[in-house]
């Protein structure tokens, strides 16, 4: 038996699994009692940016046009993941260090300072970005994050040569 998804359904698993590693990482946050650093928030977000990608890509027919925003897009979102997820890799095997002074939280930083600013300091990281707070057998969450940036990448090249 051939099992053959088609252009809509592969966008729309791609959106409920993007969304369902969201729902996981609240899950485990809030299970754990962990406090997720800025890094964290911004893979968070990001999965959200892509699965809202998949999720409208998948309202389109494949044509050629919308195949090459469709990659050009997806391909531009879950790369920045990939980014932030190895800058998060390379704070906690401390190959990059962070001053502790900077682990602000998130709801103080948008309070007090300008939305530029903010972002500033949100990208930048924080203190608590290097410690390893849980794992999945042995595979910490930024890890993790990077495995799934990169299956979306190859999910998104996979579209784009399939149909």
């Amino acid at each position: 038996m051939k099992f053959n998804l088609s252009f809509k359904v592969i966008n729309l698993l791609a959106a409920l699994f993007s969304f369902f590693l969201v729902v996981a990482a609240l899950y485990i946050q809030n299970r754990f009692q962990l406090e997720p650093c800025p890094l964290c928030i911004t893979q968070r977000i990001i999965f959200i940016v892509a699965g809202s990608a998949f999720f409208f890509f998948s309202f389109f027919s494949p044509l050629k046009i919308i195949k090459i925003f469709h990659l050009i897009a997806l391909l531009l979102i879950n790369f920045t993941g990939v980014v932030f997820s190895v800058r998060h890799i390379l704070i906690q095997s401390k190959i990059i260090s962070v001053p502790a002074e900077c682990g602000l939280d998130l709801g103080y930083m948008f309070d007090s300072f300008p939305l530029s600013e903010a972002f500033e300091l949100l990208f930048r990281g924080a203190g608590d970005c290097s410690t390893i707070d849980w794992t999945l057998f042995g595979v910490t969450l930024p890890q993790l994050a990077l495995l799934n940036y990169l299956l979306f990448v190859f999910v998104t090249i996979y579209i784009y040569k399939k149909y």
